[in-house]
């Protein structure tokens, strides 16, 4: 049987090269507006940022997402994007590789 090509995605926080699974996508539409995709599918500027969520706080000191995706990053999108990795990283402990 052929083996399936993993899709790899670079993170934006610790530089290197993942499985495209095991990121979340943060994505800026035309109107300047940031979300996290969970889908991946949404269209826009986006930028792959891993499931740690001690690295988040960090991207927020160093002012990562700004000067990757060139918008004003607000505070309460930190809580969401830490909060949102946290579940997303307590799930896979939870329930393995879904």
């Amino acid at each position: 049987m052929k083996k399936r090509k993993i899709p790899m995605r670079k993170d934006l926080l610790t530089n290197t090269m993942q499985p495209k699974k095991e990121l979340v996508r943060v994505v800026v539409d035309k109107d300047k507006n940031i979300s996290v995709d969970p889908t991946g599918k949404k269209s826009g500027r986006g930028a792959y940022v891993s499931l740690e969520p001690d690295k988040i706080a960090e991207a927020q000191k160093n002012q990562v997402l700004e000067k990757s995706l060139g918008v004003k990053v607000s505070a309460d999108f930190y809580d969401d994007l830490y909060a949102y990795v946290d579940h997303q990283k307590a799930r896979k402990e939870l329930f393995g590789d879904k």
